[in-house]
């Protein structure tokens, strides 16, 4: 489990454990929801259609044998179920937003009764958008009631009422790797969904949603070029897991995703130039689109980069990165070239000369 997170879920239960800290730890635990929400949106933002219902480790035992999409809806089906059948007794979100039809899914349960390639069908179905969409309301709903609770009614608990409530929604389906679910919930009380449903059940699948796209992103890139369009190498970029670079539909550069299309200006020009990348391009010099802009803090590494390997190929390039690496501890190549594409080439072509 993420160190981090696990670590401020931790805290979280203790904080709550006390009326006189309750407060911070719902505070926190809001916290803690919104960085993990971020990762799904990066996610569902980020990616194309087919990775949501792709299963690569579709024979493993754990979340991760899941789909991108079944992640989601299984979260926020579950929250919505127990926010508000069980504990506020009211209309869940799926119904008053009229999410089912919107998202096209076939179920109203959880989905822990679908096995296997029952996953991948099911996510087949989903219209990511609107199930992101759900996502968000549920997550809003939830978070508007924890901001508002008691510290007396962190010890609610649930009667037999409760679980015919549940039985009769439907909403948990009497298979045998689902009906569990029922009892589980009204065996705790509201401090104890609070605990699961609300904060370690999202950690769980959104780590194993991490896993899910890193390998997604690592299979999209196997015998794609590694250097990008402007000039980075992808093979050494701190997103490397993150992103299946600007040559393949699992671009996710953190400069792509600032447009609708996830595609840069950089990519944009060079295919309409039908130009390998910018290194080709015979205005790279004076150029300031995209990823040269000025203000952006890479610019300039970029730049150098894609100079050096206009003069030197790109297998100098990759040789020179593997041994700037091996000398240097940096995240971005800015901080090591710089802010002056001059002394970024410089340094480039240094490594390149030297002996070590």
């Amino acid at each position: 489990m993420n160190a981090e997170w696990s670590e401020k879920n931790k805290r979280v239960q203790i904080l709550l454990g006390k009326e006189a800290t309750y407060k911070d730890g719902i505070e926190l635990l809001l916290e803690l929801r919104k960085d993990l929400f971020e990762q799904i949106t990066q996610i569902v933002n980020g990616y194309p259609d087919q990775a949501f219902y792709q299963m690569p480790f579709a024979k493993a035992k754990g979340y991760h044998s899941k789909t991108l999409a079944y992640s989601v809806w299984h979260i926020f089906r579950i929250e919505d179920i127990v926010m508000h059948t069980l504990i506020a007794k009211d209309e869940q979100i799926l119904v008053t937003g009229d999410y089912q039809k919107k998202i096209g899914a076939p179920i109203i349960t959880t989905g822990n009764e679908l096995q296997g390639p029952e996953i991948a069908e099911f996510s087949k179905k989903l219209n990511v958008k609107a199930l992101s969409e759900y996502a968000t309301e549920v997550m809003l709903s939830t978070n508007t009631f924890l901001t508002g609770l008691e510290y007396s009614q962190l010890k609610t608990g649930f009667s037999d009422a409760n679980k015919e409530r549940l039985i009769k929604s439907g909403c948990v389906s009497p298979d045998e790797n689902a009906v569990w679910l029922i009892d589980y919930w009204c065996n705790k009380d509201v401090r104890g969904l609070i605990k699961m449903p609300f904060s370690r059940h999202w950690i769980m699948h959104v780590e194993a949603m991490q896993r899910i796209k890193n390998k997604l992103c690592q299979n999209a890139r196997k015998g794609v070029d590694p250097v990008a369009y402007c000039g980075f190498s992808c093979n050494h970029c701190f997103l490397s897991e993150w992103c299946g670079s600007c040559r393949t539909e699992y671009n996710v550069c953190s400069f792509a995703t600032l447009y609708e299309d996830r595609k840069c200006p950089n990519v944009v020009c060079c295919q309409e130039k039908k130009i390998d990348g910018c290194y080709e391009c015979s205005e790279l010099e004076g150029c300031t689109k995209g990823f040269y802009r000025p203000d952006n803090d890479g610019a300039a590494a970029a730049k150098a980069q894609a100079m050096f390997i206009r003069k030197y190929g790109k297998q100098a390039f990759l040789k020179v990165h593997d041994k700037l690496h091996e000398r240097f501890d940096f995240t971005k190549t800015q901080e090591i070239l710089g802010q002056d594409v001059s002394e970024g080439l410089k340094i480039l072509e240094h490594e390149m000369n030297s002996g070590n």
